[in-house]
């Protein structure tokens, strides 16, 4: 079978669910023609088996808000693949949510986790409740409702979902409360708690670390360093700030974060100030980029309404670290015009597979991909299943060692694999960690 064979016929039983074909095209784009040395896995139908999802769950959540009215949202867990372990990947709440976006991120969880060397399967889940339109009381009613119905399909050896955008430690409280009340049971059921009951050190800084420990061995194993250079930064989360945090403690400038309304622009790059500010904004307040122009740091930046980062002139490295596709064919011509030589996928395809495409026939930019370079979220996540398991609490310098270890091993698993295509092998790599686990099973 060809590959456009087998995605027409995805396509015909999935109809309208892009991003998930997308994510699916992006990775077999890789496999399929590696596959041809690779008989034994056509055979058994790996390509299919590891497409299409274990179960998708969808329930329907109904609470009171805090003004006596009923609300109703929808919910989801997209349960992947458990070949390498228990289902693991992350809840998303977020207005507009779609299956389509959950089953491509389920996909991708996959691979990434098998990447990690971790005994974590892939899943992901949320719901379109958006927490920006109510407080924080509402916001733990909502959880509270949410686990009622995903408390069913849970557990330390099932699923253990973590949080996301829109799921912070915060929600991971509340969504944990829940689920220990229901069970009577305290268990690692869910990742991302707080450390004060269960949850591992740097955490929430994870994903950012584990961005810039990648890079870092990328430029060194290139015979550069990143001393002396220059970030554009999307997204303000934590995965944006860390990521930020992280590139100023190596003395590298960065130029801009970013969120839905806008781009805010360091003139002279982000300070320890500015960044302490940012937290303070948007993890205590939860507030928008825009606020910074009326404060004291406003000499220090220019904000640009309804702007990405990627017009911006004078990075050597774009760090895209905010959702899906923010990056055509177009942005990826303007990185390239303005002297970017490196796109780290801090969040998940944040290019578009045009984009890819480009980038990738280009000599002068590098892709290194999400599912390598973001996987340090979910390996930490692991480390904390492991501490709830041995019933042990680990120092943040025991779990940042061991995070380091692990993105380092991701690196050398990619180069190897890809031949120095990064994006080629992150994909095979992952494929044929899973697809081994699948075929040792049987017919199953």
């Amino acid at each position: 079978m060809t590959l456009n064979n087998f995605l027409s016929n995805l396509e015909n039983k999935n109809p309208g669910q892009s991003e998930y074909l997308q994510a699916v095209r992006d990775v077999y784009e890789d496999v399929f023609p590696w596959l041809d040395n690779h008989k034994d896995y056509t055979e058994e139908k790996l390509p299919e088996r590891l497409a299409e999802p274990d179960r998708t769950i969808a329930f329907r959540i109904t609470w009171r808000d805090g003004k006596g009215n009923i609300q109703i949202n929808k919910g989801w867990r997209v349960q992947h693949n458990n070949a390498l372990g228990a289902y693991k990947g992350g809840l998303r709440f977020k207005e507009g949510l779609r299956l389509d976006t959950l089953k491509f991120l389920a996909f991708e969880q996959t691979f990434k986790d098998a990447l990690t060397g971790l005994p974590m399967g892939g899943a992901k889940g949320g719901s379109d409740f958006n927490p920006k339109n109510f407080d924080a009381r509402d916001i733990e009613r909502f959880c509270q409702a949410y686990m009622l119905e995903l408390y069913r399909h849970i557990g330390p050896d099932i699923d253990v979902p973590a949080g996301d955008i829109g799921v912070g430690s915060r929600e991971i409280g509340y969504l944990f409360g829940t689920y220990k009340k229901i069970e009577n049971k305290f268990q690692g059921a869910l990742t991302g708690k707080s450390p004060a009951f269960g949850g591992s050190c740097i955490r929430e800084e994870a994903t950012g670390y584990g961005t810039i420990y990648f890079l870092k061995q990328y430029l060194e194993n290139s015979g550069g360093a990143l001393q002396d250079k220059k970030a554009l930064i999307s997204g303000a989360g934590n995965v944006a700030l860390f990521a930020a945090q992280k590139l100023l403690d190596l003395d590298v400038t960065v130029k801009s974060v970013s969120d839905s309304d806008g781009t805010l622009e360091f003139k002279e790059g982000l300070t320890h100030d500015l960044l302490n500010a940012l937290k303070k904004l948007k993890f205590e307040k939860r507030g928008r980029l825009s606020e910074m122009e009326e404060g004291r740091f406003k000499s220090q930046i220019r904000y640009h309404k309804d702007k990405q980062p990627w017009g911006l002139e004078g990075a050597n490295i774009a760090i895209p670290a905010a959702t899906q596709n923010e990056i055509g064919e177009k942005e990826a011509k303007d990185l390239l015009d303005s002297g970017v030589e490196t796109i780290c996928e801090a969040s998940n395809m944040p290019l578009t597979s045009d984009a890819t495409k480009y980038v990738r026939g280009l000599k002068t930019m590098t892709i290194l991909p999400a599912k390598a370079v973001n996987a340090g979220g979910v390996a930490v996540s692991g480390l904390e299943r492991s501490q709830n398991a041995e019933y042990q609490h680990w120092s943040a310098d025991k779990v940042d060692e061991k995070l380091q270890s692990i993105m380092s091993d991701i690196f050398k698993t990619c180069l190897r694999y890809g031949e120095g295509d990064f994006v080629k092998g992150a994909n095979i790599a992952g494929f044929e960690r899973v697809a081994e686990a699948v075929i040792a099973y049987g017919a199953n």
